[in-house]
């Protein structure tokens, strides 16, 4: 299943490549033929809301892959036989499960085309033993790992026999020594013609593997249809070993195009790329992992497919979201619960407050390491979602309640008192927790029993607090007190430097700040 910007991408390399799908499939390694010319179809038919539709569910769950590759390893390892038993899927999709599932284990009938291309130096070698009559070619092919017609192939390459004169298509491999010339200077011109093929084929060889490592090119990308900034850092690259006349003429490349293309490879321009490569790098690892690449565009002010390109290459995905058991503290009706004051007669939530310490929202969470269970009670206050106040502790009890609540209360000034809504957990309904709220005016609020959306602005804060501090992380080895300082450590960092889109891609503090709330 690919994503709308890798459909996007590959709708945009096919029209750059003239409408090639060979060439599309091995520039970008995905997707097949037919789903490319699908996809390219939708799009002709649609336009860009072929782009934003949902991918389909794969046509083949992963339990019917599975039992394909299952019977093609215990069947003689046939493709045929395979999909005869299976009535599916197709020849290239089941080689493509093979290589999935069971890595290596696919039988290729003849030479493997994933093995790779043979130096120069051994394709020599292995025409001189042709030519020795050390064996058949057959042997030879096998001594070398490839098909018989190989060396036939390598040795027109560098010989150059049996080319251009069909009258010499039948002329055995291994000539007699009275059919070549007796003239000495002949013989030179030939030992001369020879070097320079062998030099030429050296040459493409040697483009071919600067396109694969310097660009990561896939295998088989054709030089050509490379861009001039591409051609010229290959020439630059291969420059000391070879003419540049002979590289430009082999890349079809004017010495003026090099020249400008080359100049613009060490322009400014290409260290500021580098520089703010740097920067979005900088930015997703100082939010530790945690930032998407609007919150980057935001703090970089670099453009949105600069930085959205930069993180694909760079491999840099936020984290996502895992289905965990929550803590849940409800015990029952153990006293008489205040009305919802934040839900209105038709249902609708309202979370929204013009003004700090008007409205603020309360629950616990609970983190399960090796070492045990911790739990956060945190004070969120609902004008910008700011954590006023948390406590950190190993048990869930009214006192780690309490303490919170009592920290979000020492920053109340005259004359507010605020909405404090909660869910129906047992910690809001001790006397302790009513008496701090009367104490200070609270006005208090509670959800319906088991209705975590009338809660939902703590459960999203938690959510999110999941998303990017704990999922994902090995925390084996890790103290009960040693986790309590990071994730305290990450609630200021929430508080003062994280950006928020609602807030105009600015901290809570920040925000507070530029309002003139706090100094």
């Amino acid at each position: 299943m690919y994503s709308k910007e890798q459909r996007r991408k590959a709708i945009e390399t096919f029209a750059r490549f003239d409408h090639s799908y060979a060439d599309t499939v091995a520039e970008l390694g995905y997707p097949t033929t037919s789903a490319l010319r699908g996809w390219w179809k939708e799009y002709q038919l649609h336009g860009d809301e072929f782009l934003e539709k949902s991918c389909r569910k794969p046509k083949y769950p992963d339990e019917k892959k599975q039992a394909a590759v299952d019977y093609y390893l215990e069947h003689g390892k046939s493709l045929t036989r395979t999909i005869r038993a299976m009535g599916y899927p197709s020849r290239e999709m089941l080689g493509t499960w093979i290589d999935e599932l069971a890595p290596g284990q696919r039988k290729y009938r003849g030479p493997n085309p994933k093995k790779g291309v043979l130096p120069m130096e051994m394709k020599v070698q292995a025409v001189a033993e042709l030519e020795a009559r050390t064996g058949s070619a057959a042997e030879v092919a096998e001594r070398y790992g490839v098909s018989r017609v190989a060396p036939y192939a390598w040795r027109r390459e560098t010989l150059g026999h049996n080319e251009g004169n069909p009258e010499e298509k039948g002329v055995p491999v291994s000539k007699p020594y009275d059919d070549l010339p007796d003239d000495i200077r002949e013989l030179e011109r030939m030992q001369s013609d020879l070097k320079a093929q062998v030099r030429k084929l050296q040459l493409e060889i040697d483009v071919r593997q600067a396109t694969l490592e310097a660009l990561k090119k896939e295998p088989g990308t054709d030089p050509n249809r490379l861009t001039n900034a591409e051609k010229a850092a290959i020439v630059s690259s291969l420059r000391p070993k070879w003419r540049l006349k002979d590289l430009l003429a082999l890349m079809q490349m004017a010495k003026s195009s090099y020249e400008y293309a080359a100049a613009a490879l060490v322009r400014p321009g290409s260290a500021e790329r580098a520089e703010l490569r740097a920067a979005v790098i900088k930015a997703f690892d100082d939010s530790g992992g945690t930032y998407g690449y609007r919150r980057i565009v935001a703090q970089t002010g670099a453009g949105e497919w600069t930085v959205r390109t930069i993180m694909d290459k760079e491999g840099l995905v936020a984290r996502t979201a895992k289905r965990r058991r929550r803590h849940g503290s409800y015990q029952g009706e153990i006293s008489e619960a205040p009305d919802n004051l934040l839900r209105d007669e038709r249902g609708k939530h309202h979370f929204k407050s013009e003004k700090p310490n008007e409205l603020w929202v309360t629950d616990v969470t609970e983190f399960r390491i090796p070492a045990g269970k911790s739990y956060l009670s945190p004070i969120i206050d609902c004008f910008d979602g700011m954590p006023i106040s948390w406590t950190i502790s190993t048990s869930p009890n009214a006192e780690m309640a309490n303490s919170s609540l009592m920290g979000a209360c020492a920053q109340l000034r005259e004359g507010e008192h605020p909405k404090g809504h909660s869910d129906r957990g047992c910690h809001y309904r001790w006397p302790e927790w009513i008496k701090i709220c009367d104490d200070h005016g609270i006005v208090r609020s509670m959800s319906r029993k088991g209705c975590s959306p009338d809660n939902a602005r703590a459960e999203g804060f938690f959510g999110r607090l999941k998303i990017e501090f704990f999922y994902g992380r090995d925390w084996s080895g890790v103290t009960l007190d040693g986790f309590a300082d990071v994730l305290d450590a990450y609630l200021r960092w929430y508080r003062d430097v994280r950006l928020k889109s609602d807030l105009g891609y600015r901290s809570p503090m920040q925000y507070r700040r530029d309002l003139g709330l706090i100094a």
